[in-house]
């Protein structure tokens, strides 16, 4: 069920650069999209899950509305990419079930919480938000600052951009 939410009722003529736009709309997503419901269905589904180790995921009000906008797209890359391969998509907070203790460590080392966000299409980077809407990756080359909006990381990804790598010390 796609429900409108004046909260998220921002003119896509500004908000993404065209090609991002136009992927974005080819994988499902409009302006107004809002699906509540499935948002709340992976938030209990995350909050439920304990590891074997006994590690639980923090979900918080950006992870939910990220989730009521994009979540269950499948976005594929519009081009070539500017510095980097594009990274195609898969927006599924439940790809990052199994990652609780790895999001809690990232994000006590940068004293913020993590929820999972989705996947790349080839399964090797998993896609974070703090509380404040930022976005992370994490693979096995690293961690990755992918942009301070979900926004911001979309068009990173899907556009090519370098994203920053996280370091320590």
């Amino acid at each position: 069920m796609t429900v409108s939410s004046a909260s998220y009722d921002r003119s896509s003529a500004t908000r993404f650069p065209v090609a991002v736009d136009s992927a974005l709309r080819t994988a499902g997503w409009e302006p107004g999209r809002w699906d509540i419901k499935q948002a709340e269905y992976w938030a209990d589904a995350l909050r439920d899950h304990t590891t074997p180790a006994g590690h639980r995921h923090t979900v918080f009000p950006a992870a939910v509305e990220a989730w009521a906008e994009f979540g269950g797209l499948r976005i594929t890359a519009p081009g070539p990419g500017r510095q980097t391969a594009p990274t195609p998509l898969r927006l599924d907070p439940l790809t990052g079930l199994h990652m609780a203790r790895t999001f809690a460590d990232l994000g006590r080392a940068l004293s913020t919480q993590l929820c999972p966000l989705g996947i790349d299409a080839d399964g090797g980077t998993h896609l974070a938000l703090d509380r404040e809407g930022r976005v992370y990756g994490i693979d096995h080359t690293g961690d990755w600052y992918l942009g301070a909006s979900l926004d911001e990381a979309l068009t990173l990804l899907l556009t090519g951009l370098q994203p920053t790598r996280l370091t320590t010390g």
